[in-house]
């Protein structure tokens, strides 16, 4: 005869797949119901956005309904109190970049030089290779990847953590998104540094190949404390050929190198402009500003984007050239210097 205890033995063999333990021991499947062959239960997650809620469901269908006598299993989802959370774990598995491969620093000396559209980017080249990817706007005085990827809701909050958004497959959490569209936002020191710490440990970032944070322009308080926290990030260095821009392109690529960064390596952006009319590039901003700084740093010259009309258009529409034309000559560009990151963080 189908009983309780015959249920509980089955699904006691379902683990959680983070803490490697039975569900059932762990207190998660609750609620046991059984009626005409009928079995209820309830699985209560560590969070609503558990990426592996749906594999532990048909986990726990397949233990029950190769039992005799069973006819159908209903699963239903709930979650974890907070004291139930905490009593399991002091911090969620998936809350902060425990769970990140790779974390991707994209930086520039200077402001202007289109590094949020280059990051933006690159995330999605990066997860059309594949790769599970996460953007993290740290701008803290210009935050603006919501606005280039057309979000405008606040992110969500559960048990304390906040829940990044999805979009275009990625997870992106901004600092933008946590203030009133328009609201300037004013900084001191201390609040910088403690507004990127919650933004890499309180958020739900989950399990990551990439984590690309988009990081202000200078050497201030938030790539110091990215490079404090983040030892092991990489970093991406965005300029364009103007001398003005190498030169403070130079200092901060010193501070990353203090903090025993790994470069990865340079992108010129803004390179050349096709106007259509010649086959000979027309070079606005100077010539071989890339290529000189990559011989005086020693640091790969991964690409150089030129200026694309399609690329400002894409950004003010929220939707971004790796989505709206990927096809086109940016597009491979931005594909090209993802293959090479990839490349390179990954070499042995």
């Amino acid at each position: 005869m189908l009983s309780e205890q015959t249920v509980r033995n089955a699904v006691a063999v379902v683990q959680d797949p983070e803490l490697k333990k039975s569900l059932l021991e762990l207190g998660m499947i609750r609620d046991i119901s059984i009626k005409d062959g009928r079995i209820s239960l309830t699985l209560a997650l560590t969070t609503s956005k558990c990426p592996k809620k749906n594999a532990m469901v048909e986990e726990i269908k397949q233990v029950l309904e190769a039992l005799p006598e069973v006819v159908n299993v209903e699963v239903q989802l709930t979650t974890l109190s907070q004291k139930e959370l905490q009593d399991l774990f002091p911090q969620h598995p998936l809350q902060g970049i425990e769970k990140v491969q790779h974390v991707l620093a994209v930086a520039s000396g200077k402001g202007g030089v289109g590094k949020t559209t280059i990051a933006i980017n690159i995330a999605l080249a990066l997860a059309a290779e594949g790769n599970r990817v996460g953007i993290l706007d740290a701008d803290v005085y210009g935050p603006s990847v919501a606005v280039m990827l057309g979000l405008h809701d606040a992110p969500e909050w559960e048990n304390r953590m906040i829940i990044p958004v999805q979009k275009f497959g990625l997870q992106v959490m901004s600092l933008g998104m946590l203030s009133k569209e328009g609201q300037a936002l004013i900084w001191r020191g201390p609040m910088v540094g403690k507004a990127i710490n919650q933004l890499l440990g309180q958020v739900m970032w989950g399990e990551l190949d990439y984590l690309v944070v988009d990081l202000p322009p200078g050497t201030g308080d938030p790539s110091i404390t990215v490079a404090q926290s983040i030892p092991k990030a990489a970093v991406l260095i965005v300029t364009t050929p103007q001398e003005v821009a190498l030169a403070d392109v130079r200092r901060a690529v010193e501070l990353f190198r203090k903090y025993d960064l790994n470069m990865v390596g340079l992108v010129e952006n803004m390179s050349y402009f096709m106007c259509g009319h010649t086959s000979e590039p027309i070079e606005i901003f100077g010539h071989g500003g890339g290529a000189k700084l990559s011989e005086e740093l020693g640091l790969p010259l991964l690409g150089a984007v030129p200026i694309e009309l399609q690329i400002g258009v894409s950004g003010d529409s929220g939707v971004p050239l790796m989505v709206s034309a990927a096809d086109s000559e940016a597009g491979h560009i931005f594909q090209t210097i993802a293959r090479k990151i990839l490349a390179e963080v990954n070499r042995p």
